[in-house]
């Protein structure tokens, strides 16, 4: 089994030293590269490039530059998609966007988890887990999206938060752990 398909299934892989996935992440650092210094005004090239990056792009896809991720295939996002200046997506496993998200600046969505483990962690070895946003989703500013979270339909997540766990449909979540303040309805 190679490094790659370890990856996709959420099994410990060599996420430093494997060629075929520091070549991935290379063509996707210099898609990302070309996509952040691309002239504003040219929407149509943009979206084109994000195309390019994502493994799926809905209608009405915005995202503000500076962006980084790590495969990017691995990216799906739906209808009505904006994401604001600064986001980090590091996408060893899927990051799935369903339709109506909105996610404020500077926020990261990490799906790739590091073994407590020093003799692994120092061999470059890591797992990932999938991440999950629901529609209709908004994300406030500077929100940290940990591995294999799931947040639900209509949700709104407070700016400043560390989303460790899955947040369920219909809530107002913040905080460092998030947890659920009140219902959403």
């Amino acid at each position: 089994m190679t490094e790659k398909e370890k990856m996709l299934r959420g099994l410990l892989y060599d996420a430093n030293y494997d060629r075929e996935l520091m070549t991935e992440r290379r063509r996707c650092k210099q898609l990302c590269f070309a996509y952040n210094h691309m002239p504003y005004e040219q929407t149509e090239e943009r979206y084109k490039l994000l195309e390019r990056i994502f493994g799926k792009t809905g209608k009405n896809c915005t995202v503000e530059p500076a962006f980084q991720c790590d495969y990017g295939y691995n990216i799906r996002v739906g209808d009505n998609f904006y994401v604001n200046h600064n986001s980090v997506f590091l996408d060893a496993a899927p990051i799935t966007f369903g339709d109506n998200v909105f996610i404020g600046p500077n926020c990261g969505f990490y799906t790739a988890n590091h073994p407590l483990d020093v003799g692994q962690r120092n061999r470059g070895l890591e797992t990932a887990k999938p991440i999950t946003v629901g529609n209709n989703v908004w994300i406030g500013g500077n929100v940290c999206v940990l591995s294999g979270v799931t947040i639900g339909d209509n949700t709104v997540v407070g700016a400043g938060s560390v989303v460790t766990k899955d947040i369920p449909a219909n809530v107002v979540a913040a905080g460092n752990p998030c947890r659920v303040i009140r219902n959403n309805i």
